[in-house]
């Protein structure tokens, strides 16, 4: 029969290999291992609060940046110009402001755009439809 100690002292020398193999140690006194396992628990910790760090800094950026693109509307000889700004850059961005003026029945003549970091777009346009341009379709 196998004492209560033997099976102890061996199961305490297996979960001391398992620390050994998941701190990736090379060390073999009990003591030396110990010591790894601190250290790699210290290394997991800052790797924790660097992770923490850059997620906070990207959150406050989210936040400090404007949610709503600036649009302005000047009227031409034969048409208008709209300008939509915003600091940065949605995906879909452009094709939700494309489909809303196709829904507003308004024609792009000529566009630039950029859509690298911030979102840019000068449009040049006639309206193929005499409606009056409800303020909330450009938010």
């Amino acid at each position: 029969m196998v004492s209560r100690e033997h099976k102890r002292g061996s199961s305490l020398r297996e979960k001391f290999h398992l620390l050994r193999s998941i701190t990736d140690s090379h060390a073999e006194s009990e003591t030396s291992i110990i010591v790894d396992a601190s250290k790699y628990i210290k290394k997991l910790k800052q790797k924790v609060e660097k992770i923490n760090n850059a997620t906070t800094s990207e959150q406050s950026f989210r936040e400090s940046s404007d949610p709503n693109p600036m649009v302005t509307v000047e009227t031409l000889e034969k048409g208008f110009m709209i300008k939509v700004m915003s600091r940065k850059n949605e995906a879909g961005m452009l094709v939700c402001v494309l489909e809303t003026f196709e829904d507003l029945g308004l024609d792009v003549v000529e566009a630039r755009v950029s859509c690298t970091d911030t979102f840019s777009l000068h449009a040049i346009g006639s309206s193929n439809v005499n409606t009056v341009l409800p303020y909330h379709h450009f938010i």
